[in-house]
């Protein structure tokens, strides 16, 4: 079963360069890296959600789960934490239509 990872998070108040700078640079990369697949980037322009979401797909939940706990991912995520805040991951069979 296909799963989706959606993490969310607002961007940390005068760190937009630096943080947009990392995500290009490490974040999207190592995401990739370890063996998930990009699916879609949103920022929120309106309302009370968070300010980004990004999802990222892999085969399953195992291998899923097994990324999630590893160094290198708690290593990427810490980076991330330096530019963000009210960061939160889920993981989800994934659908065809928008999920959150």
């Amino acid at each position: 079963m296909t799963v989706k990872l959606i993490m969310n998070w607002d961007i940390t108040p005068q760190r937009e360069r630096e943080y947009f700078e990392f995500v290009i640079r490490e974040f999207i990369p190592g995401v990739q890296r370890l063996g998930f697949d990009l699916g879609d980037a949103w920022a929120t322009a309106y309302g009370r959600q968070p300010q980004i979401m990004v999802t990222a797909i892999t085969s399953d939940q195992e291998k899923a789960e097994h990324i999630l706990r590893s160094a290198d991912w708690a290593k990427l995520t810490d980076s991330l934490l330096e530019f963000v805040e009210n960061y939160s991951i889920k993981l989800v069979k994934a659908d065809r239509g928008f999920q959150f």
